[in-house]
């Protein structure tokens, strides 16, 4: 039995999500749909479909955006801002420069959104299971960045290829400008390891980037509800409970851009230089450089994350998924801290 088996089937009887997935509590008035049972195999692959949406039709809306901001990280005497870099783009090469990179962007984040959230969803619900019901409300937090770190070093290396591809086309002149052509000529002139190379400094952007998106939002929709939100989330129809998933998805996107920044700009400038190393980036570059292109960076991974959390929240509503409320306390766990506290 392979390892993401055994993760699946030990988290069919999850512990910490099962419980309160509950028809009244998960999508408010009922649809009269039948729902796909939370923890079966068809459920960790719709929420793999959902992934391949969210990430791949968001990323590839992204890539004039995206197409700008790798320019001014590897040459910022060049494109010195937003404006400039899609000013100098388009006089240098027409508007259909700003689409470029888009074929290996649709591919490779599809496959990356299919780890991300698939994978997520299976590491979140087995890590909850080993720890049982109590541990992971108490450790919740910590459970969140750790599914979403396993979950994401996968989702990378099925990133890696494409990533190198639209990378090159973007910014090396004189590279293919489509995937068909800048593919075979990357693996001609470096083999395999040409669209690998890239995959450490890949994990130090990803990695962080994903643990912050995912414990951020999960925390942020546990809070809004909380304190923000005038009436609990059972009584929210699903269009409140979608902007909610937007605005926490938002804020947790703005987080994910400072925080994996730098390791973007090393990634940028390894994929346009077949040269380079991280180490010479980053000594050359210096404290500063690597935080070139962070406005931009910071739009469009605001506005991608809360895009990509209201896809993927909207996949689980039309496809009748279970959407298990923010978590709460277990009552054996308030019986334990009630008893401690009369002692």
């Amino acid at each position: 039995m392979s390892v993401f088996s055994q993760l699946v089937d030990s988290s069919k009887s999850n512990v910490f999500s099962l419980p309160a997935v509950r028809k009244a509590d998960c999508d408010g008035p009922s649809s009269g749909k039948k729902e796909v049972a939370f923890g079966s195999g068809q459920y960790y692959a719709y929420c793999a479909l959902g992934g391949v949406l969210s990430c791949g039709l968001t990323h590839t809306a992204m890539v004039p955006l995206d197409l700008v901001k790798c320019r001014i990280q590897v040459d910022p005497a060049k494109y010195t801002g937003i404006g400039t870099g899609f000013r100098v783009t388009v006089a240098e090469e027409g508007v259909r420069a700003l689409a470029k990179g888009w074929a290996p962007t649709l591919i490779g984040y599809s496959l990356q959104g299919l780890g991300k959230f698939g994978f997520y969803e299976v590491f979140k619900n087995a890590y909850a299971n080993m720890l049982g019901e109590e541990q992971a409300y108490l450790w919740r937090t910590s459970l969140y960045l750790a599914a979403s770190a396993s979950a994401e070093f996968f989702a990378d290396i099925l990133l890696a290829p494409m990533e190198a591809t639209k990378v090159r086309i973007q910014t090396s002149p004189g590279a293919p400008p489509t995937l068909r052509g800048c593919a075979p000529m990357i693996y001609r002139q470096e083999g395999l390891t040409g669209f690998y190379k890239g995959l450490p400094p890949l994990w130090m952007r990803q990695i962080p980037y994903t643990m912050m998106k995912f414990a951020c939002f999960e925390r942020t929709v546990e809070l809004l509800y909380k304190y923000v939100v005038p009436k609990p989330r059972a009584e929210c129809n699903k269009s409140e409970q979608l902007l909610v998933t937007f605005v926490a998805g938002y804020i947790a996107g703005v987080f994910c851009a400072v925080v994996s920044h730098p390791a973007d700009t090393i990634v940028s400038k390894l994929n346009q230089d077949a040269s380079a190393t991280a180490g010479s980036i980053i000594k050359k570059l210096g404290f500063a450089g690597l935080w070139k292109g962070l406005t931009p960076r910071i739009i469009m991974i605001g506005t991608l994350t809360a895009l990509q959390w209201f896809i993927y929240d909207t996949v689980k509503v039309a496809l009748n998924l279970p959407r298990p409320p923010p978590p709460e306390m277990p009552e054996s766990l308030k019986k334990k801290l009630a008893a401690a506290g009369t002692q």
